[in-house]
């Protein structure tokens, strides 16, 4: 597959919008938690659930970002579908989605295989 079929694939599409709207939404948490630390500091009134709370935030979307950059580096044939109970991105030959935990391969039972 070359680089132009690529680019016009539905899927890598929507990932690499969606990548660039994690990256920005990123870099908007970063500043807003550096802001509020700075703020609560310099105001000698640091509440530390709500740094907590919003730092937690932030690494939901580090967390998909990097997923969703990982994918995006695969190799392009073998990359992407999207959980069915989340919606998350995941690479092709997953067992269970990143996100929610859900499986994503079919399980058989183990006579259905010969075993």
């Amino acid at each position: 597959m070359n680089a132009a079929t690529t680019r016009s694939d539905p899927a890598t599409i929507d990932l690499e919008r969606r990548r660039d709207e994690l990256a920005g939404r990123l870099a908007e948490l970063q500043w807003d938690l550096g802001g509020l630390a700075y703020e609560m500091v310099i105001r000698n009134h640091v509440r530390v659930e709500v740094l907590v709370s919003r730092a937690a935030a932030l690494q939901e979307v580090d967390a998909e970002l990097g997923e969703v950059e990982r994918i995006l580096r695969m190799d392009r044939a073998g990359a992407a579908d999207m959980c069915p109970s989340c919606g998350a991105p995941h690479s092709s030959g997953a067992a269970y989605c990143w996100q929610c935990g859900k499986a994503l391969l079919e399980h058989l039972p183990s006579h259905a295989i010969g075993i």
